[in-house]
């Protein structure tokens, strides 16, 4: 058992239970919430500002380049120092940041701030995981595949209900109130932690020696060749092709620097070796791409191109909030990796294909029928990659291989807003709309194709074996 936490009778009957799934799902929820509440205030920000889509647009890539490279960086503290200790910190800077976020009177301040809450909020799902992972080996539990899909179901969830939140603050108190609600949702999770989460181990790293047991020069390599390829990805209407050279040659870098290190912040060798969870890792960036493309597309469409309200927008995604509940508890029940990736993949080439038979003159309710296909692979991909990553990542680096996931999954959404910006250019109509699905539906169709051809998949026997 983990140094440090020793389990009451009650615990041991149930290990996994609210007590202790509470405090990590609500924590949990600041990135995903984050990520979805600002899309249906996207248009009030540019008109406040004189802003275009493409500008806005970096409200979205700034919080996802600083979780890209942050995840990793938190799950590899969580292993070194402790989740507990990982995740308070985290949740001050995402206090901060609300504070920040309601007093922000400039795009490149909201810029920033948004970087601040993707440093912040990347701190509570590696942790979360690296705690799965200690109390599941400590009494030789299966994976906890029902406590895990909570946490994936509370992310889901409000990540869905995320855009008409964000329309009903727009609309009654204006968009500094998406940033706003950092300050009550951190201080009730560092609260509920402090009193319910187990207490941490013995720090296995060494504070003094800090920069080198996080591989500095690696996590430098890595968000400079993050950033310069996210520049090039952001203009490709107009390639930046010397900006394309500095990312390649930052990321060989980068390659050639995690190959020579016994134990480096992108831990490539481990990926090549481990050719299942790097499958795991681009199908799960993938699933993402198609998700967040829908979620700022739809509503930036929608407001741009038929005029409905922030409000409007975000009461037409509900019904994608229902189906990704039901995908990710469906999953959960599952004892099938394969099936509900099949299906995630089907529904959103089903969804593609719907969106492109309609346009901004369309009933309401049929567009929120067709953008509810999309909740299933939105609700089925994480649920089923968790558990993926939990059996696929070595037991010591489960930290680590968890932040490295959402990274993919930043990765994925980064790629949504390159998309978006080279689709919509300055304001979003039914063509640049409709070239977005056609995207989609290719990127669909390729993974239904990937995921029926994957023999790397854990078999339903692995889904119930001890570890």
């Amino acid at each position: 058992m983990p140094d440090g936490e020793i389990l009451s009778a009650a615990e041991r009957r149930a290990p996994f239970g609210a007590r202790f799934v509470a405090p990590l799902a609500l924590a949990s929820t600041l990135n995903p919430i984050n990520s979805s509440l600002i899309s249906t205030a996207m248009v009030p920000i540019a008109d406040a500002f004189g802003a275009t889509v493409a500008d806005t647009a970096w409200l979205i890539t700034g919080l996802y380049i600083a979780s890209a490279v942050a995840q990793p960086t938190m799950g590899k503290l969580a292993d070194l120092f402790g989740p507990r200790r990982v995740m308070l910190g985290a949740l001050l800077l995402v206090a901060a940041s609300g504070i920040i976020g309601v007093c922000a009177s400039s795009l490149p301040m909201l810029i920033l701030t948004r970087v601040m809450i993707g440093i912040g909020t990347s701190g509570a799902y590696p942790a979360a995981m690296r705690m799965f992972r200690d109390r599941g080996d400590a009494i030789g539990a299966a994976p906890p595949r029902q406590a895990m899909a909570v946490l994936s179901l509370s992310s889901l969830t409000v990540a869905a209900f995320g855009p008409f939140l964000g329309g009903v603050l727009t609309a009654g108190f204006g968009w500094h109130a998406v940033f706003a609600v950092n300050l009550p949702l951190a201080v009730g999770a560092m609260a509920l932690i402090l009193l319910w989460s187990p207490p941490d181990r013995k720090p296995a790293g060494q504070r003094g020696r800090l920069w080198r047991e996080l591989d500095g020069l690696g996590l430098a390599l890595f968000a400079a060749s993050l950033v310069a390829a996210m520049l090039f990805l952001m203009r490709l209407s107009r390639p930046d092709w010397p900006m394309a050279g500095l990312a390649l040659l930052l990321g060989t870098a980068l390659t050639i620097w995690s190959c020579r290190r016994t134990a480096p912040f992108l831990d490539l060798p481990m990926l090549a070796r481990n050719l299942p969870l790097t499958l795991t890792y681009i199908r799960f960036g993938a699933i993402m791409t198609i998700g967040y493309c829908l979620f700022y597309g739809f509503a930036q469409w929608v407001q741009g191109a038929a005029g409905y309200s922030p409000k409007m927008a975000g009461l037409m995604t509900i019904p994608m909030s229902v189906t990704a509940a039901a995908g990710s508890l469906l999953t959960a029940r599952m004892n099938s990796i394969r099936a509900p990736l099949l299906i995630a993949a089907g529904a959103a080439l089903a969804g593609s294909l719907a969106l492109l038979m309609l346009d901004h003159a369309s009933p309401p309710w049929l567009l929120a029928v067709a953008v509810a296909l999309f909740g299933v692979p939105i609700g089925m991909g994480p649920t089923a990659t968790q558990i993926t990553v939990y059996l696929q990542a070595p037991a010591a680096q489960i930290g680590s291989a968890s932040g490295l996931q959402r990274s993919f999954a930043y990765l994925g959404t980064i790629a949504a807003a390159s998309l978006l910006a080279l689709c919509f250019g300055a304001r979003p109509s039914d063509a640049s709309f409709h070239l977005l699905i056609e995207i989609l539906a290719g990127i669909s169709a390729v993974l239904l194709l990937a995921v029926a051809l994957d023999r790397t998949l854990p078999s339903g026997a692995a889904l119930r074996e001890r570890r």
